[in-house]
């Protein structure tokens, strides 16, 4: 289905605000809303639950339902908001879902999005969201009854998903994002990797910047045993090291991030500053862009990260944009002995023939707890 056909059938329902986080299988969706030329009011939040508060308080303003998209994993993210809120036993709030399907049952896909591909449609259900898939087969007048049911649910103060699966959208437009910076983000990664010693541990985040460090810890080192890939969970990894960090003092422990994913769950940034684990490493590689899902520019693009980390507390926070810069921080914040806040700025883009872990998650899990405290692994 032409994207542009999709849109006009969303505007029939009387939408004209639309909210949500990017994926990749909803990619020519976003790149549609990030032309100049939609009519929607658009907006891309920190996380999912917070697009469903746009939407609620958008129809408390305006009595018109709004459109929350998402990757299917941003379920979990609405599961309060809609629960709490907008289900008809609370507020009783219509909105429309639009919801990329990863992780299809009898589809190939990343570990992350298995489980709740698996899961999408039961967890709607229980949810009490009607639902219908919208697939490249599904014929025309399909469509018009997956719409026009949706019409009838909003009417009725419900909510009504739509899930798309991967290429069932089409469209002859790209993402045109591109910011000011210059440091190529691999390059980043990599002087990231040879600065660190043997024994300190990495926790890195979901999406591409995971998939630089495995390849560039196999080109520095020889292997990726001392990392641990957060493949899934967008927005957790500055908690997981944490937990690593005060139960083993004596590693040093870095936490690689993007501003999408601390910007998911920004809260660890007051968190973290206050307890202020003296082994701790926060590096945030800042491109204004969610990447790993299609390009499309954060909610806050041109904010500076490093000052509100240095707000919440960081004994020490800063912001470069060179790798000559880059080096000089590594070094000196690797002999402070305290927490500490690297906002790095990169330029989108990555390697076309950038790979993925070769192993299983679990294996991931197995060989970075051996590597690291084998001791506690029988």
């Amino acid at each position: 289905m032409r994207v542009e056909n999709f849109i006009e059938e969303i505007k029939t329902l009387g939408i004209q605000t639309i909210a949500g986080i990017p994926d990749s299988a909803l990619q020519p969706f976003c790149n549609y809303l990030n032309g100049e030329t939609h009519e929607f009011r658009h907006f891309v939040p920190a996380n999912e639950g917070a697009a469903v508060g746009i939407a609620i308080g958008n129809y408390l303003s305006t009595g018109k339902p709004a459109c929350v998209y998402m990757q299917n994993s941003g379920i979990g993210n609405i599961v309060n908001p809609v629960t709490s809120l907008a289900n008809e036993a609370v507020y009783d709030i219509p909105m429309l879902f639009v919801v990329g399907w990863r992780g299809e049952p009898g589809k190939k896909d990343e570990p992350q999005h298995c489980f709740m591909g698996k899961i999408t449609r039961d967890i709607l259900n229980v949810l009490q969201i009607p639902n219908a898939v919208l697939s490249a087969d599904t014929a025309e007048e399909e469509i018009k009854k997956i719409f026009k049911e949706a019409g009838q649910a909003l009417s009725e103060h419900k909510q009504y998903a739509v899930i798309v699966k991967r290429d069932a959208l089409t469209s002859d437009m790209g993402n045109s994002y591109q910011n000011a910076f210059t440091l190529c983000r691999e390059e980043a990664v990599s002087a990231i990797i040879k600065s660190v010693s043997a024994e300190d541990v990495i926790v890195s985040t979901t999406g591409k910047i995971s998939r630089e460090v495995y390849e560039q810890c196999d080109k520095i080192v020889g292997h990726h045993r001392q990392a641990f890939l957060t493949v899934g969970g967008m927005g957790h990894a500055g908690m997981i090291a944490f937990g690593i960090a005060q139960q083993r003092k004596d590693r040093q422990v870095y936490c690689i991030e993007g501003d999408g994913a601390v910007l998911m769950h920004m809260g660890e940034l007051v968190f973290l500053g206050k307890q202020q684990p003296e082994n701790f490493i926060h590096i945030c590689l800042n491109n204004d862009a969610h990447e790993s899902v299609g390009g499309m520019p954060t909610g806050v693009a041109g904010q500076n990260f490093f000052e509100i980390a240095r707000a919440c507390g960081y004994p020490y926070a800063a912001c470069i944009d060179s790798l000559r810069e880059l080096k000089v921080e590594l070094e000196k914040i690797r002999k402070m002995k305290k927490a500490a806040f690297l906002e790095v700025k990169v330029k989108l883009g990555a390697r076309t023939d950038l790979g993925r872990p070769k192993e299983s998650a679990v294996e991931n899990r197995n060989n970075f707890m051996t590597y690291h405290f084998p001791e506690i692994i029988r």
